[in-house]
């Protein structure tokens, strides 16, 4: 089938974003390819359609569990045979998966980097006809990336099982730096680049020092039409902004990792359609998220990076229409940043005392535990070995991006059922059995697909429709499941704790350099940058941004509120350049008065340098010294 025809077919489009057919086509001819277009440039699209056009089947490795379930969910609705394997899935879903595989009855697998390891699962990717290996969230490949996991350089290992297979990598933001790191990580053969400016003209970012972020908050909303993502750094104060909002007028929702699957689906959904204006979240929305109409994205808390500030306020005027990004900031939130790297970064023997303690909390032997999962109560952990909870979390956060283990979100994750009884064999145990003879035909009528996978159902929606008495569909499940019919999977209601290796001696786990002192440093490194970002006062965001992912040379963008500022000079770009130029390389000779300076810079009209002068001037550019002179800030 043509390429445009299953754009159509599948995904209702007439014609291809722009460089999505280049890398479609690119990857089509074998050559391993990386595709960097930012956030909304549709980056699925470039190996779903692929995937579906070649023999085969794609295989896809994303560090996402929520995005790999979301991605399988809608490609199964568009009739498209879909998996996902990811932790807490039990042996019997698994191996039901890896046999649509061998057979031919998937067109896309989603795996976690950490699969890799499985010798098994090694072994099965000999057996399958891959068409394509895609690699999501590329950066996380390179030690210079902002979420760099040592697991995804394991997956140069799974080339040598699929010779001639291309690879497509796929990320939203990378340096320079990153880009080519990707590359050699990946053992590109003939590496082909499509990149995508990073520009984006409709979009107007403007950084605001406010100590009342509340009320600034409610003017930018008042002010600016459509809907929009207000993102905070804690779950706890997305519900508290989002309930004053609703208070204020304003409907909104929240939104964090936490929340139930059905509630965070429910709340996308409403938003997505309009009935919930704004959506005041962490960093765990947006990923696959693609709204058009979104006029504004405030950051209340700094973010981490660049890279994850760019990635989320990308996802304003995906519409093209203009559209704003707006960090409000005071220097509190300065100092928190800098407390939060500190903290994310415990002392390595603090990270082995806590290895070790988690072990012994959860009775995993030396060399037991591998791919085992564990229900975590965290603060039953914390309150009974006297651990700091943010000292845990980020610790845990280390093991997950080193591959040693993983603390999953995704609990309340609905009851599972698979019935593994053919057609045939199902009827005749009703026929033998007619007191499940209703159960099951309610369980039928109630849910698609229980044959060919595992199915979400909920026993409370069962017990109104069969009739039956509180407590027992679950007992009625679990016969069903003894006597060999189905497999039952309970709701899960507490965070799961999944060992991806066999435990360790804590003196064993490798701190070392690459793996840990060097991310810090990196770290550090982004978290100056945002700090800078925010703290400058005389140059267009728009060129900072770029200059930081490898675009120089930009011109200003001529409305944010640094270049708002400038604009009221009525200088021309060239001139205000020449002048500031000449400014400098004065002062850099010489400090002198503001008199003297004025004097000095020759050849510009008086008027032109003395409004180039105070503004500087205005903006720290130049600053005054003890003895009533000026010099350039930073000489």
């Amino acid at each position: 089938m043509p390429l445009n025809s299953i754009l159509l077919r599948y995904w209702g489009h007439a014609s291809f974003r722009p460089l999505q057919e280049e890398i479609i086509r690119s990857v089509m001819q074998g050559t391993d390819t990386l595709a960097l277009l930012p956030t909304g440039g549709g980056k699925s699209v470039c190996f779903q359609v692929p995937g579906l056009a070649l023999e085969g089947m794609c295989l896809v490795i994303s560090p996402l569990i929520a995005l790999m379930r979301d991605q399988v969910m809608n490609l199964n609705k568009k009739g498209i045979p879909a998996f996902a394997i990811y932790s807490g899935m039990n042996r019997s879903e698994i191996d039901l998966i890896y046999n649509n595989c061998a057979y031919g009855r998937a067109k896309f697998l989603y795996v976690s980097p950490e699969r890799i390891e499985s010798q098994e699962f090694l072994d099965k990717i000999r057996e399958w006809k891959v068409n394509l290996l895609a690699v999501d969230e590329a950066h996380c490949i390179s030690q210079w990336g902002y979420d760099f996991r040592p697991p995804y350089l394991r997956i140069a290992t799974i080339r040598q099982l699929l010779p001639g297979i291309p690879v497509l990598a796929l990320t939203a933001t990378a340096t320079p730096v990153v880009v080519q790191d990707i590359q050699q990580k990946l053992l590109f053969r003939h590496p082909q680049l499509y990149q995508k400016s990073f520009k984006r003209d409709n979009l107007t970012y403007l950084v605001i020092k406010e100590e009342d972020k509340r009320g600034r908050l409610i003017r930018i909303i008042e002010k600016t039409r459509g809907s929009g993502i207000v993102y905070v750094r804690n779950r706890k104060k997305t519900q508290e902004i989002a309930q004053w909002l609703n208070k204020s007028g304003i409907s909104a929702a929240f939104y964090h990792a936490g929340l139930e699957p059905g509630q965070r689906a429910v709340r996308q959904d409403e938003w997505i359609r309009g009935k919930v204006r704004v959506m005041v979240a962490t960093n765990a929305f947006g990923m696959g998220i693609d709204k058009p109409d979104v006029r504004f994205v405030v950051h209340i808390d700094l973010p981490e990076s660049l890279e994850a500030y760019f990635q989320e306020a990308g996802r304003a005027g995906r519409d093209e229409k203009n559209s704003y990004s707006v960090v409000l900031f005071d220097q509190s939130d300065v100092n928190n940043l800098k407390t939060n790297f500190v903290q994310s970064y415990p002392e390595p023997e603090v990270i082995r005392r806590i290895y070790l303690t988690l072990a012994n909390y959860l009775q995993v032997p030396m060399g037991g535990g591998k791919d085992i999962s564990f229900d975590f109560d965290m603060t039953d952990f914390c309150r009974q070995y006297k651990f700091d909870a943010l000292t845990v979390y980020k610790v845990l956060s280390f093991f997950e991006k080193t591959g040693y283990l993983l603390l999953t979100d995704d609990f309340n994750i609905s009851s599972r059922v698979h019935i593994r009884a053919d057609r045939e064999m199902l009827y005749e145990f009703q026929v033998k059995h007619a007191y499940f003879d209703e159960f099951i035909k309610t369980l039928l009528r109630s849910y698609g697909g229980l044959f060919s996978g595992f199915v979400p159902v909920r026993e409370s929606e069962l017990e109104k429709r069969s009739g039956l008495e509180a407590g027992l569909v679950c007992k009625y499940l679990h016969q069903l499941q003894t006597m060999g019919i189905l497999v039952y999977e309970p709701r899960k209601v507490k965070p799961q704790l999944v060992f991806y290796r066999e435990r360790e001696d804590e003196k064993n786990i490798p701190i070392n350099r690459e793996n840990y002192f060097s991310r810090v440093e990196t770290a550090k490194e982004r978290m100056e940058a945002v700090i800078s970002y925010v703290s400058l006062q005389h140059r267009c965001r728009s060129q900072v941004l770029l200059e930081y992912f490898g675009e120089v040379s930009s011109p200003r963008c001529g409305k944010c509120d640094v270049c708002l500022k400038r604009n009221k000079t009525g200088v021309s770009d060239f001139l205000f350049e020449s002048v500031s130029g000449e400014i400098h390389t004065l002062l850099h000779q010489k400090i002198s008065t503001p008199e003297e300076l004025l004097e000095r810079v020759t050849g510009f009209p008086e008027e032109t340098v003395i409004k180039v002068i105070s503004w500087l001037i205005e903006n720290d550019q130049i600053i005054q010294t003890d003895e009533g002179k000026i010099k350039w800030n930073g000489d």
